[in-house]
């Protein structure tokens, strides 16, 4: 199949660079919409209680969506502010699509303690269509701001997404301008000439205009979440580069055996590409563990990332060879070093490892489980506006009401839905969990009872309170839904779940080993080390984003859990990463091992050969996840921190010191498989070409 693709790819390149360039155009032309379409219902898990109380409310209920604002800065009893407030809210009144608007001074609790602040709460009508709810929610927003006050902010409601997702543009715009120039520089550094550089640009910009379009693809048919928008950008940007210098390294070693350009391309297909393509699909089927859960984040989150890696793959094994086949000779063949030379750093690290198994497992492996510890405390919840930067409105908003307001104000209630047959004692047990309790009639009879929770509105004190509810209500049709009741059900839903898409992810990346290796043992070898990494990556996630510890280097805060978006995103990709890695490295060790029979040889030929590779793809890697870190919203910074960290350990610490170490304590067994096993692999595994008999090496001669 590849020599095949590598056929059609140097025969008609302007062809094949045409039909990219369309779709690039696709990409950064229609795929750019997704912008407009990011939802912030992360935590929605449909068929779960919370979901279909929510969806019922949607149906029944008259009143609609709110947003929020803030006046601050001056004296709030001002006569001349107050006038300014109330012609403000008597003309919010008249804009249609608003349900209603109160008067700020006249109800209790809008007005803050000091004086200083006051909120004005805007109520839309239900029912509202897309077009209707926006302009609806524009004009409101417009005319408060008209206030003459030092700050004025609104937010919340559907116009938190929209100013999400314009906040993620700029901050992918901004990523891209940071990255993408870094990323030339060491490319530079690692070929030494621009036109080598710049081809692994070029596939980048493959990856991004398939993450927009990838995007806005599903975003016709689920939700695509705010974050989405960074995530696979700097996942389609990382890995096309990945798999762009995999492919131009090899590519620049064919050359130095013969003249002919095509020739050249086709040996780097036959042997790089089918890593490039193990690579893709290792990452690809990490992320089907998304799809086995029920939650519409993380489905739509696996199968868009996904949707980019393929394209990165798939970008690499035609635009890249095309683009070679056109531009190829001009670019400078690796050069010849003497013998031994070569990667020397690399094979004095695998003898090394070899020679000392037993003292290697015993440093690195206690040390990983120490950095993994904090997972154990792990905590998880859909977080507020203290997430955000501090310059976005929704932040500056949420800080205001903080600076000026009791705790609690503002935050959502867990809302308690008593169908018609509800007790009245039961309801009247559940009005009494709150203080604050509000209740209201709808037309069906079914009354809402709102429980304004202590503290934030998913902590402790609303979690323990929508579990309260759920234990008073015994057989009673009674239902509870609102933030806090979301994320208890995401979180029985995760822990449900998550074995689950764990056995799946694992036996999907066993098989594929299989197929690459034709060992059993290597798979089980991998997964383990693999997981050793992504355990202490993300510990280092929770001890600085959960605990506090050096959150302030990284412009953020200790928020006391993680985002719920987060864990899953990051144990997901950075398996795929790190089987990337390892691809790397056992295609080389495979190849040296079938033309020496060398077992220990092997290990250090394969890390001599691949270490460079590695590690400067890593060292991309970071340099991309580090850019997209710079916007601040806080799961962002968690999700790239997460990664970084699981791409380094793993291409540092794991893949020049366990691999090394645990195929030298393996031995000859490394590469072993059940007989039966062994000829099925014989008769179908997917097996990296043998290149030609090439003459000699100048080097060698």
């Amino acid at each position: 199949m590849l020599s095949t693709i590598a056929w059609a790819a140097t025969r008609r390149p302007l062809t094949v660079v045409l039909l990219w360039a369309l779709f690039l155009l696709l990409g950064f032309g229609l795929g750019t919409g997704v912008f407009g379409r990011l939802s912030d219902n992360v935590p929605e898990v449909p068929g779960t209680e919370s979901e279909a109380a929510a969806q019922y409310l949607d149906r029944v209920d008259s009143s609609g969506e709110s947003i929020t604002a803030v006046v601050e800065g001056v004296a709030v009893a001002d006569p001349g502010l107050r006038a300014q407030v109330e012609r403000a809210v008597a003309e919010v009144r008249t804009i249609a699509g608003i349900a209603a608007v109160p008067d700020p001074y006249a109800t209790p609790g809008l007005v803050a303690g000091d004086g200083r602040a006051l909120i004005i709460p805007v109520t839309l009508d239900g029912g509202l269509g897309d077009d209707a709810e926006e302009e609806a929610v524009d004009a409101a927003a417009a005319r408060i701001k008209q206030i003459d006050a030092p700050e004025v902010h609104v937010s919340g409601g559907p116009l938190l997404g929209t100013q999400i997702g314009e906040r993620a543009q700029e901050d992918v715009r901004n990523a891209e301008l940071i990255s993408l120039p870094v990323v030339l520089v060491l490319l530079l550094v690692v070929f030494g000439g621009l036109r080598a550089a710049a081809l692994p640009l070029l596939i980048a910009v493959s990856g991004i205009a398939g993450a927009f379009l990838a995007l806005f693809v599903f975003s016709e048919v689920t939700d695509i979440s705010v974050y989405a928008i960074q995530v696979t950008t700097m996942l389609g940007l990382g890995l096309a580069v990945d798999y762009a210098l995999l492919m131009l390294v090899r590519f620049r070693e064919e050359r130095r055996h013969t003249e002919d350009v095509v020739d050249a391309v086709h040996r780097t297909v036959a042997a790089a590409g089918r890593t490039v393509l193990f690579s893709g699909l290792t990452v690809a089927v990490s992320l089907t563990g998304l799809l086995v859960f029920p939650s519409t984040f993380l489905r739509s989150m696996g199968l868009a990332v996904a949707a980019v890696v393929v394209v990165d793959m798939l970008a690499a094994v035609t635009l890249l060879p095309a683009l070679l086949a056109r531009f190829g000779g001009r670019i400078a063949p690796a050069k010849v070093r003497p013998e031994g030379e070569e990667g020397r750093v690399f094979a004095r690290l695998a003898r090394f490892s070899a020679r000392n198994r037993i003292a290697v497992l015993a440093a690195v492996v206690p040390a990983l489980l120490v950095l993994a510890l904090p997972v154990a405390g792990m905590r998880i919840d859909i977080g507020d506006a203290q997430q955000l930067p501090s310059d976005t409105e929704a932040r500056q908003l949420y800080d205001t009401v903080d600076a000026h307001f009791p705790p609690g104000t503002g935050v959502s209630p867990v809302t308690v839905v008593l169908k018609p047959g509800t007790a009245a004692a039961t309801a009247d047990r559940i009005r009494a969990l709150s203080p604050r309790a509000a209740s209201r009639e709808l037309p069906d009879g079914t009354a809402v009872v709102e429980l304004p929770p202590g503290g934030s509105a998913d902590g402790e004190a609303a979690t323990g309170l929508v579990e309260r509810v759920r234990e008073l209500r015994g057989d009673e049709p009674v239902q509870v839904t609102g933030a806090a009741a979301r994320l208890v059900d995401f979180r029985a839903m995760l822990a449900e779940r998550a074995p689950w898409a764990a056995l799946t992810v694992l036996a999907g990346i066993f098989a594929l080993l299989f197929a690459f290796t034709g060992s059993v043992l290597l798979p089980l070898r991998t997964i383990a080390t693999t997981l050793l990494s992504l355990g202490a990556a993300l510990g280092a996630v929770v001890w600085v984003f959960q605990d506090g510890h050096l959150a302030g280097l990284l412009g953020a805060e200790g928020l006391g859990a993680l985002s719920l978006t987060a864990p899953p995103l990051i144990v997901a990709i950075a398996f795929g990463l790190a089987m990337d890695y390892e691809l790397f490295i056992l295609a080389r060790m495979r190849e040296a091992r079938q033309r020496t029979g060398d077992d220990r040889e092997a290990v250090v030929t394969g890390l001599r050969r691949s270490g460079r590779v590695v590690t400067c793809a890593a060292l991309l890697l970071a340099v991309v996840f580090g850019a997209f870190m710079t916007g601040g919203f806080s799961p962002i910074l968690q999700i790239g921190l997460g990664l970084t960290l699981a791409v380094l350990i793993d291409a540092t610490v794991v893949r020049m010191l366990l691999v090394p170490a645990t195929m030298a304590l393996l031995g000859r067994w490394a590469w072993w498989a059940p007989a039966p096993l062994r000829r099925a692999h014989e008769r179908f595994g997917l097996r990296e070409e043998e290149p030609a008999a090439r003459p000699p090496s100048p080097a060698n001669v």
